[in-house]
């Protein structure tokens, strides 16, 4: 079970910069002892306050994560993954690390596809989507904003691999639209490695 700073970490990992008044009531607790453990995750260097403008009034007091909250969170063996990164490009070059990136997006398609089997809709096989990205540590959920869907993903547990080897965040996107094709345009909205807060790819049906 979670440890309230747990959950409070996770709130700011999914939802971005918010109050410790709407933390409070998202996880029915007192404002203050909110306030307690956010100062104790700023003296940690994991939470930053800072004050933005909430239209007329004084601005609020927004609290969000830290580079540092990284720690936090699944990294996938980021050590591990870069090493075996860099020997793929020692010993096969270019064209072998492609191959390995290409194997690992079919076992990826597979489990997908089996994920889709009985679902009949595609609201309900985004959310088998996003069940298996969760499940994988991309904190991923399936929603519906405005009449649009979209697949969020709120963490990236192998930013550090993509970095080094952008085929990776290539392929996901290349996956995505090839497993929704016949019913949906999938569109990039958001990009971590491009200064994003998260990945976000908005689902389009085809009429």
């Amino acid at each position: 079970m979670q440890t309230t700073r747990e959950i409070i970490l996770t709130e700011l990992k999914r939802v971005g910069a918010c109050r410790a008044d709407d933390l409070a009531e998202k996880l029915e607790l007192t404002p203050m002892a909110i306030r307690q453990h956010l100062y104790q995750l700023r003296d940690e260097g994991a939470v930053v306050c800072c004050a933005k403008p909430q239209g007329r009034g004084r601005p609020a007091k927004m609290w969000e994560l830290t580079e540092k909250a990284d720690v936090y969170f699944p990294d996938a063996h980021r050590d591990l993954s870069l090493d075996l990164i860099d020997s793929m490009k020692d010993l096969f070059g270019p064209e072998g690390l492609e191959r390995l990136v290409d194997h690992r997006t079919l076992k990826q398609k597979s489990r997908y596809e089996a994920s889709f089997a009985g679902k009949a809709t595609l609201q309900d096989r985004l959310k088998a989507l996003a069940s298996e990205r969760a499940n994988e540590g991309y904190m991923a959920e399936a929603v519906e904003k405005d009449g649009a869907l979209f697949l969020l993903e709120n963490h990236c547990p192998i930013c550090e691999a993509a970095k080094a080897c952008s085929g990776l965040c290539g392929k996901e996107l290349s996956l995505f639209k090839e497993l929704l094709a016949d019913e949906a345009e999938v569109e990039r909205t958001e990009h971590l490695l491009s200064g994003g807060k998260r990945c976000a790819y908005k689902i389009t049906p085809k009429r």
